[in-house]
């Protein structure tokens, strides 16, 4: 156990934060490129069907959103912990996040099947969509317990110092899916329902893996009943410092309902074109998300060791690594935006609609690196408030007064447009917190 500890207090920051954002970058791409893959496979049914896709996305990152605080709060409390030399109570924090994301996936399913139609229909569904989106979801919800519960697993073995075991299971299930996805929607006519079972299937696969590597000995933190108190005062912790990430993931969830909303009224074509654009910027957003999360264990565990310089490097340097990756990514999809719209429905509407939105969101992927790195950092130092905040800045705060407003004076265009102008918005108001938290930092103990 010891050895852990030194890897993550005395390594060079540059070194430890690439070697553990590179796994968990390699996980994020993947589980993305998943997620491409129900919308490629389903394009070649119809505009409809994509933009059924679309429709469910926000229900699953609504369930994801509460799989992450609870991954997140238990998994930095427990890098903290465990910074401190306190493995039983890490392990113990592990139990409670883990059990009250099962608990919540399942009241996500019974709530679902209870409120099914209008659910869908508040998600952003059209008449001519909901059919397909109904066949969708419900694999979906069967599967939210897992979908939730995976969440937890991996944070906090990432935040372990474990990112390429949870990567595993991670990558595991997201390839099955795309092996899956052709043979469930074409091989067995299941159509949409099909991509839906390969996603509900891949998530169950991921999580056994997951749970496997804790329950086998390879993670410092054990998942077990006999460590599982549900002490109060740990639940508040957890749900106190997970809760930014609640804010940023529901927000976005929000975001794709309201986006889905006013996409709508210019019919499936733009629903279908603004899916598209968004599951592709999420493709890229991963990255800069992935090299995040790298650098959060190493700011928990540093700053539950009290060695306060190397947070304050590992910050420096996930911002300066995230610019220069979210420059190139942001070129090359820029360039061939056109061609990559294509590839997901071969429909002159959807393309146009989606090349001006795409290419918009390519030039906004700039502003990420430092809301990112800023939301991450804050909330891995028990910063919850300000965390909080800049979680709530993208998909709420600068988002959704945008997104309504926008349509109003300029059309079609600004629904296109509306992501692009909450980023520039969101890193307007980051930047003076990022300024002031790296002068006030304090000395190493």
């Amino acid at each position: 156990m010891d050895e852990q500890f030194v890897k993550m207090t005395k390594t060079p920051v540059p070194k430890l934060v690439a070697q553990l954002a590179v796994p968990t970058v390699i996980s994020m791409l993947i589980t993305s490129i998943y997620n491409l893959a129900d919308a490629y496979f389903v394009g070649g049914i119809g505009t409809s069907a994509s933009g059924a896709i679309g429709i469910v996305l926000g229900l699953q990152t609504l369930i994801q959103s509460f799989g992450f605080m609870f991954g997140q709060g238990a998994g930095s409390l427990a890098s903290r912990r465990l910074g401190s030399k306190e493995n039983d109570a890490a392990s113990r924090i592990a139990c409670e996040g883990f059990a009250m994301s099962l608990i919540v996936g399942v009241i996500f399913a019974v709530l679902g099947f209870i409120f099914f139609t209008p659910m869908l229909k508040l998600l952003g569904s059209t008449d001519t969509i909901l059919p397909y989106a109904r066949d969708y979801c419900q694999y979906i919800l069967l599967a939210a317990p897992f979908f939730a519960s995976s969440c937890v697993l991996n944070n906090v073995m990432r935040y372990e110092g474990h990112a390429s075991l949870a990567m595993i299971g991670l990558t595991t299930g997201a390839i099955l899916n795309i092996v899956l996805d052709p043979i469930f929607i074409y091989g067995l006519n299941m159509g949409v329902g099909g991509a839906g079972l390969a996603t509900a299937l891949s998530q169950l696969v991921s999580f056994c893996i997951l749970f496997y590597m804790f329950i086998s000995g390879r993670t410092q933190i054990k998942i077990s009943l006999r460590a599982l108190k549900w002490r109060i005062e740990d639940v508040k912790e957890i749900c106190a410092t997970g809760f930014p990430t609640l804010l940023r993931q529901g927000l976005t969830s929000i975001s794709t309902m309201a986006l889905n909303n006013c996409a709508g009224v210019y019919g499936d074509a733009a629903v279908a074109a603004m899916s598209i654009v968004g599951r592709v910027c999420w493709l890229m957003a991963s990255v800069m998300v992935g090299i995040g999360q790298g650098m959060q264990p190493v700011a928990a565990y540093n700053h539950g060791a009290k060695k306060y310089s190397r947070v304050k490097e590992a910050y420096i340097f996930t911002i300066k690594l995230g610019e220069i990756v979210m420059i190139i990514f942001a070129a090359a999809m820029f360039l061939v935006s056109a061609q990559i719209i294509g590839v997901f429905r071969d429909d002159p509407e959807v393309i146009a609609i989606g090349v001006t939105a795409l290419r918009l969101q390519c030039a906004a992927m700039l502003f990420q690196p430092l809301t990112v790195a800023s939301n991450m950092v804050f909330q891995s130092i028990g910063e919850s408030r300000l965390a909080a905040l800049i979680a709530m800045l993208r998909s709420g705060i600068c988002f959704l007064p945008v997104v309504f407003i926008l349509p109003m004076f300029c059309g079609i265009f600004g629904v296109q447009c509306a992501q692009t102008v909450a980023d520039a918005l969101s890193f307007v108001i980051a930047l003076p917190f990022a300024i002031h938290y790296m002068r006030n930092i304090p000395k190493d103990a």
